[in-house]
């Protein structure tokens, strides 16, 4: 049996146990920045995946992440963070990890061979078209990950797969797949690593930039969040006053209005004449600020 890239030994482990502390974690740094490098190349898949996904959210469906183990870590770093980030609704996200919620404090390894389980948590899951399935499995093979994508297909979502290895049975069952060719880990076969470092950068992009379609970030600005603490209260005045080019006290009488909504804010402050007018104004435009105020003169 060949071994994956995933699997093999880093060039620079070798006495890894034997060396100064310091030189040890240069090793350890070095690897981490080599794999973060291995994204760029997919951003063209990086690219049709978020526009994929971001179909989904704008036709009504889903993005249902899949994983186990640490892929699944990052998933849920990546799905948890939408809600409150972008204000897309939470009924909108959903996880299907390896062995449940239970999992998240005990991790095990068998549930990630669980292809029943898989198929389970998608029929669970109600998946169906129009929903949008994102499996991710640092060697490509994981059979949770697998089934679940075959069980994705069947009820006729579209999906998205991550994976480390070039030839990955999983990049060849997905309708977009996004090859992440980490270099192997300095500790072999330990994913949570290097591959992990970089399927959560892959992440990140693809779900900035499916926020970005969805018209909930303007000139790098959020300004969809749901300003649910004095941090995020406090940034939703500053994203207020900056796009909408108005001082502390207005932006705050405009938000106060727009019952928090801060794409509905912005717009009150650049003129709009009430809340009717501003929901008017982003619905003839998508939902993005940029067409909204456009359409009162503003730029």
């Amino acid at each position: 049996m060949a071994t994956t890239q995933t699997e093999m030994t880093h060039g620079s482990a070798m006495g890894l146990d034997e060396k100064p502390p310091h030189d040890a974690l240069r090793i350890l740094a070095r690897a981490q920045a080599e794999a973060a490098q291995a994204v760029e190349i997919a951003v063209p898949e990086i690219a049709a995946a978020a526009q994929l996904a971001a179909d989904s959210i704008a036709g009504g469906g889903r993005l249902i992440y899949v994983a186990a183990g640490s892929s699944g870590l990052m998933a849920l770093a990546d799905a948890l963070e939408l809600p409150g980030t972008y204000g897309i609704g939470k009924e909108c996200i959903v996880v299907l990890f390896a062995g449940g919620l239970a999992a998240l404090t005990a991790m095990e390894g068998a549930p990630e061979d669980d292809e029943d389980e898989a198929r389970k948590a998608i029929a669970g899951a109600g998946v169906a078209r129009g929903d949008c399935v994102i499996a991710l499995s640092a060697s490509g093979h994981t059979p949770f990950a697998l089934a679940a994508v075959q069980a994705a297909h069947l009820a006729g979502a579209k999906t998205i797969g991550l994976a480390n290895n070039r030839g990955a049975a999983l990049l060849g069952m997905v309708d977009v797949a996004i090859c992440l060719p980490t270099p192997p880990e300095v500790v072999a076969g330990s994913t949570r690593m290097g591959a992990g470092t970089a399927q959560k950068i892959a992440l990140n992009m693809l779900s900035t930039m499916m926020a970005i379609h969805l018209g909930h970030v303007h000139d790098g600005y959020m300004v969809n969040v749901l300003a649910d603490n004095i941090k995020l209260r406090g940034r939703a005045l500053r994203i207020v006053m900056a796009v909408g080019g108005v001082g502390d006290e207005a932006a705050a009488r405009a938000l106060e209005v727009a019952g928090g909504r801060v794409k509905v804010a912005i717009l009150l402050a650049a003129g709009a004449e009430d809340v009717a007018g501003a929901e008017r104004l982003l619905a003839g435009s998508g939902g993005k600020v940029r067409g909204a105020l456009a359409a009162l003169g503003r730029r």
